[in-house]
């Protein structure tokens, strides 16, 4: 791996983290336990991983969950615009990285375009996982570069006795933003016999977004401007809940819907409306004997759709309707070994009818077996599993408007396996090290075999190609983690080597947008060699009782190794130096943020910019009679610096800068 032009940083946040372990003898701290692929509850994990809740998910949350997110090591957001921003980790984005709800899919049209939201608030989840590195054992070959998910309380888990709850209002930031939720949870009885509830409610409205003073492209050159066009937004969701405990587990439904109108920012007037409504249940039996310890389940139903439209007409309509299920048995232990075996099956039934319909109605199927087991030896932790899937995906083909592009109903079968083998082993003073090996095998999605048309949001002729084959991937991981009591450090390199990566990839050739006679280039999917490898370097250390020192630093690095070509939208080298200051009742924090310039590209692309912006918050816990609270003031981008995100597609990219600079403030009333 080459050297990075950051490095330094990162060599200084492994140095204070280092000073941090001599000072401190007695490192007591174990990272949080992660839900998200850790079925077996362990208290350390092999593959890295983050999360966010509680106070810090409040002063991290923003209007979407790419942006909520981009601030994690190894993470990024694809930015299309504030109102469409997808996690994209460790380089990979779309349908390799899988965005789930209480571990169960999340069913939208993200994965397809960057134009495309993810139908989650973020204003009613109470934590947020995510994994970095391939997590295609537990949730499929989608999940190669990583998985994200929310997790909430809308079917209740623990019995509550009585009634609590959250209430919050935030007013500011770069587009005015002017929003509320409610979270109540209520419940009666005892643990082995009782009922829980639970409500939320939340809205946000939001104008357009301001920027510091830039060239917006047009069709007629350029025009200097300090706001994104087009960039308003209005959304709001509700949720009902409600669990039965009984001894050993619980038993849940809910149903939430999720609905908003949001500029496209391409475009000057087009607008997105999107509504989502979804209906789970979930449950779960525990016991002390026998051959089984645990059974789970979960299974939900999604009804999703968009409609894009434009001068008060409705465009294209995209839908989605989507069953995911998920059954896990962990058996008591054999020996040292204990494990958890599953099935997972999904379908999705796709249709995308209108002028800009660039993929055919299909629909797909997806049937998952897994495995995983893990075995104790002293201070080395060891887990192996598989999982096999069998995968349909069938195009309706050409309808009475599409013009023949998608041609007769055709139908593929794949049968991807994956494999992955890890360990920790912990060493004396709060060290630790691991190692992920994984194969990884996932199956094409319906857009990369049957898309063939316009696509505005990447301003390209889409074509997929019917004969591709399964993307393979081989990849390695290597950490170590030192937890001290209030400070630590976490450093991970890895390396993904695909031989078949499916890549959107020009062809030399071009086509005429029929709207306004403008030559538009042809990409096509299509099977090439490729590499992605990187470090992740994140540390904090506690100088006193009052200040602690933050450090962050990745890099990602990819290729085509056929060609040598650097693959598209990969963000730059970013490094963060912050300091964090508590005293009684109050908290700050400032922090710098660098990215360096991207000038590794592909062919159609453009070099990005470095920047540095500086960002700093002032919190306050407040105690109103029987209510607590907290009082926040988020100030973001202090010196109003121009910047531009490297991993946006280059539609969006000059139309929608980083935001400048803003003042947030808003209350938290927890009871």
């Amino acid at each position: 791996m080459r050297s990075f032009a950051l490095a330094p940083l990162a060599a200084a946040c492994l140095t204070l983290a280092a000073q941090a372990a001599l000072a401190d003898a007695t490192p007591e701290s174990l990272d949080k336990v992660v839900v998200t692929g850790n079925p077996l509850k362990s208290q350390v994990l092999a593959q890295p991983s983050d999360s966010l809740s509680g106070d810090q998910l409040v002063l991290t949350r923003a209007a979407n969950l790419g942006d909520t997110l981009q601030g994690l090591a190894g993470v990024s957001a694809t930015n299309f615009g504030p109102n469409a921003s997808r996690p994209s980790i460790r380089g990979l984005d779309g349908d390799r990285v899988r965005i789930l709800n209480n571990s169960g899919a999340s069913v939208d049209a993200s994965n397809l375009s960057f134009d495309h939201g993810v139908a989650i608030d973020p204003l009613v989840i109470d934590k947020v996982e995510v994994l970095r590195g391939a997590a295609a054992l537990l949730y499929g070959g989608n999940a190669v570069g990583g998985v994200v998910n929310t997790l909430d309380n809308r079917i209740p888990r623990t019995l509550i006795d009585g009634l609590s709850g959250a209430a919050e209002v935030r007013l500011g930031g770069a587009s005015n933003d002017r929003s509320g939720a409610v979270v109540l949870d209520g419940g009666s009885g005892r643990p082995n016999a009782g009922w829980g509830w639970h409500a939320d409610l939340s809205e946000r409205d939001a104008g357009n977004q301001r920027a510091p003073r830039f060239s917006s492209p047009t069709d007629d050159g350029s025009e200097s401007r300090t706001t994104v066009r087009n960039s308003a937004t209005h959304n709001h969701s509700a949720a009902l809940g409600g669990s039965v405990f009984f001894q050993g587990g619980y038993a849940g439904v809910s149903v939430d819907d999720f609905r908003t109108t949001y500029g496209t920012t391409v475009e000057d007037a087009a607008k997105i409306k999107m509504k989502r409504q979804r209906v789970a249940t979930a449950g779960e039996w525990n016991s002390d004997d026998g051959p089984v310890r645990r059974l789970s389940w979960q299974l939900s139903r999604n009804k999703y759709e968009h409609s894009e439209i434009e001068d008060g007409q409705v465009g294209t309509t995209f839908k989605s309707t989507g069953t995911d299920g998920r059954f896990e048995l962990t058996h008591a232990p054999v020996g040292g070994l204990h494990g958890v075996v599953g099935v997972q099956f999904e379908s999705l039934d796709f249709s995308a009818l209108g002028e800009e319909a660039f993929v055919p109605s299909t629909n797909t199927r997806n049937t998952g077996l897994f495995v995983l087991e893990q075995y104790r030896m002293g201070d080395l932790q060891l887990s192996a599993g598989a999982r096999h899937e069998q995968v349909r995906v069938h195009s309706d083909g050409d309808t009475d408007t599409s013009d023949g592009r998608f041609g007769s109903p055709q139908q593929r079968r794949f049968s991807p396996t994956s494999l992955a083998l890890s360990g920790v082993y912990g060493l004396a003073g709060g060290w630790s090290v691991s190692a992920n090996l994984n194969r990884t095998q996932r199956a094409p999605a319906y857009y990369e075999l049957y898309a063939n048309g316009l696509h505005l949001a990447t301003d390209a002729f889409e074509r997929g190609d019917t004969t591709l084959g399964l993307e393979r991937s081989r990849g390695a991981d290597f950490g170590v983690k030192w937890e001290g009591e209030r400070s630590h450090v976490h450093m991970n390199v890895y390396e993904t080597r695909f031989s078949n990566y499916i890549a959107l990839q020009a062809n030399g050739q071009s086509v005429i947008n029929p709207d306004n006679g403008n030559e538009l280039p042809v990409y096509v999917f299509q099977g090439v060699p490729a590499r992605l490898r990187g470090v992740e370097l994140e540390g904090r250390w506690q100088a006193t009782a009052m200040l602690a020192l933050l450090g962050q630093f990745d890099a990602v690095r990819g290729e085509n190794t056929q060609t040598g070509e650097p693959l598209p939208r990969l963000a730059p080298r970013r490094a963060m130096l912050g300091l964090e200051a508590t005293q009684g009742p109050w908290s700050a924090r400032v922090e710098w943020r660098l990215a360096a310039r991207q000038d590794r590209v592909d062919a159609f692309d453009r070099p990005t910019a470095g920047y540095g912006t500086v960002n700093a918050s002032l919190a306050r816990q407040l105690k109103l009679g029987e209510l607590d609270g907290l009082w926040y003031l988020r100030l973001t981008n202090l010196g109003n610096k121009l910047a531009y995100n490297a991993t946006a597609v280059p539609t969006i990219r000059d139309l929608s800068p980083q935001p400048g600079r803003s003042v947030m403030t808003g209350v938290q009333v927890r009871f």
